[in-house]
């Protein structure tokens, strides 16, 4: 025998009461495909659709993303969309314009430094990709600079003070401020009944820690995991939904902003 789809009574909380509910995103690997430069991913066809449809029907819905905020604007913008980049860091106002969170502006000229310096002397084979407030080593196209990029960015951090974070074939190096999505994902559902995210990356395992501090509170919350070769396995093993790859994250926001409008006809 079949067992029953688990999923409808996992969106119910989110669905019955959309008003009262947010729905949340990471972009790389979950809106947009990985690929060997950053510069080069792009959400997937339709993605900004889908996320302008949920907006439409739910309370808050949002991407928070390690991307500066205004690479999300370019590709994802929608009307009523939030958008968080930087993993909180900096994000857009209502606007349109970029808002700095205080607390890491002053950090941009270390950054712009750290740039400066790896270019001139990095490792070779690993990738530098300048962020307005962080930089991430890239060794995705070197795998077997893995090491050179992890002694490079811990060297740099120690210098600086910046802090070194390790990701998805990469370690990114950000100021030394209390943000990161897992503060994001309470700011966006602050004060609502219920709320998502859906990720894929170690940096998504601090929104799943939001999430759970919110059910803590008797806040309704999903934690959706988008299933890859590459995603960490406790990312995996706290999900309450998998889904596969972003195609599998996409369907699932779209399901949700259906699911709102089938009941919104009856």
């Amino acid at each position: 025998m079949t067992s029953p789809d688990p999923l409808p009574r996992l969106v119910e909380p989110l669905v019955a009461d959309p008003a009262n509910a947010a729905v949340l995103t990471d972009f790389d690997g979950t809106l947009s495909r990985i690929v060997d430069r950053p510069g080069d991913a792009r959400p997937l066809e339709g993605a900004r659709d889908v996320l302008g449809a949920l907006a439409q029907a739910f309370g808050r819905v949002g991407v928070i993303s390690g991307r500066p905020a205004v690479f999300l604007r370019e590709h994802l913008g929608a009307p009523h969309v939030r958008l968080v980049g930087l993993y909180g860091l900096e994000w857009i106002d209502d606007d349109g314009g970029v808002v700095t969170h205080p607390d890491a502006a002053p950090w941009r000229d270390v950054v712009d430094g750290v740039v400066a310096n790896a270019r001139d002397h990095g490792p070779d084979g690993v990738l530098v990709e300048h962020k307005p407030l962080s930089v991430t080593f890239h060794y995705r196209e070197n795998p077997d600079r893995e090491a050179a990029a992890r002694s490079w960015a811990e060297a740099e951090a120690a210098r600086t003070g910046l802090v070194s974070h390790p990701a998805r074939m990469s370690y990114e190096l950000r100021p030394p401020v209390d943000r990161d999505k897992g503060t994001a994902v309470e700011e966006q559902a602050a004060g609502l009944g219920a709320a998502c995210f859906v990720g894929d990356d170690r940096g998504d395992l601090a929104a799943f820690d939001a999430l759970d501090r919110l059910r803590a509170k008797d806040v309704d919350t999903l934690r959706v995991a988008v299933r890859s070769a590459e995603a960490p396995a406790e990312l995996l093993e706290r999900a309450d939904v998998l889904v596969d790859g972003p195609g599998g994250a996409l369907d699932l926001l779209r399901s949700l902003a259906d699911a709102v409008s089938r009941a919104s006809r009856q």
